[in-house]
């Protein structure tokens, strides 16, 4: 696993458009030719339970995972993280994990203790999609209901293209996990599998202190790394990029 890129992008709530995975999308589509177990929390597909994502309260510790602060993320082989540094207050925002052509983006947001966010998301990030011309379909997945999307772009010569993306969230006691597979992992499941046993695998430190419910959970640099055995290269610096104008959409790096 490669550690780390710093990249530099707004900081964004969880709903509406505030989703921003950074990766080269997978092929885009002309507008010519198709255009468990545990507890289950409100609002959710995925139970609280032994398949994962988990709270903290579930888990001893970090157990070979990365310590970021309110997530704990575990590793794949092959896999570079992607640190999301807000552009004016220099605070890390979010957590990509890029493997081939595919990413996925991790965010975790205060929840209230009665009920979930995801159900009220979902709508949100489906009406945001749709009113700039794109899809949103809610169909069951792994980690419960989830939105695969097709977001409308322009491509060079001036068609509308459209970038694929699917949307995961969990609920759990006083928090909320968005999981957001781009590139390859959109429309591949097979691509889709590795970096989705990576959210299971993930644990959310919500900690004790009082937030309003969307306030984005705060992440940190670790202070050391897992012990895999391997020595993990130095931190590695990266050209800014333009963050996204148009709400959730799939952009590449620049």
């Amino acid at each position: 696993m490669s550690l780390f890129r710093r990249d530099k992008k707004s900081a964004t709530p969880a709903g509406n458009d505030a989703v921003e995975p950074e990766v080269t999308p997978a092929e885009p589509v002309d507008e010519t030719t198709t255009a468990q177990s545990g507890t289950q929390q409100s609002g959710t597909g995925q139970p609280i339970g032994t398949a994962g994502p988990y709270d903290r309260g579930q888990v001893p510790g970090p157990e070979g995972r990365l310590d970021l602060g309110s997530l704990w993320v575990a590793g794949v082989p092959g896999m570079e993280l992607r640190l999301e540094v807000d552009d004016e207050t220099q605070s890390i925002v979010g957590v990509t994990a890029v493997l081939g052509e595919s990413a996925v983006q991790l965010q975790a947001f205060a929840a209230p203790r009665s009920e979930g966010l995801w159900e009220e998301i979902r709508r949100e990030i489906a009406s945001s999609i749709t009113r700039q011309g794109g899809t949103a379909d809610e169909v069951p997945g792994p980690l419960g209901a989830e939105l695969q999307t097709r977001m409308p772009g322009q491509a060079p010569d001036g068609r509308t293209i459209y970038s694929p993306a699917r949307f995961l969230g969990v609920d759990g006691p006083r928090w909320f996990l968005r999981a957001v597979l781009s590139g390859r992992a959109a429309v591949d499941q097979d691509a889709a599998t590795p970096l989705i046993e990576m959210v299971r695998a993930t644990v959310v430190v919500r900690g004790d202190e009082a937030m309003a419910p969307r306030d984005l959970l705060p992440l940190q640099l670790p202070s050391e790394e897992p012990h895999t055995g391997e020595q993990a290269p130095e931190p590695q610096a990266t050209e800014d990029f333009s963050p996204f104008e148009r709400g959730p959409e799939i952009t590449e790096i620049r």
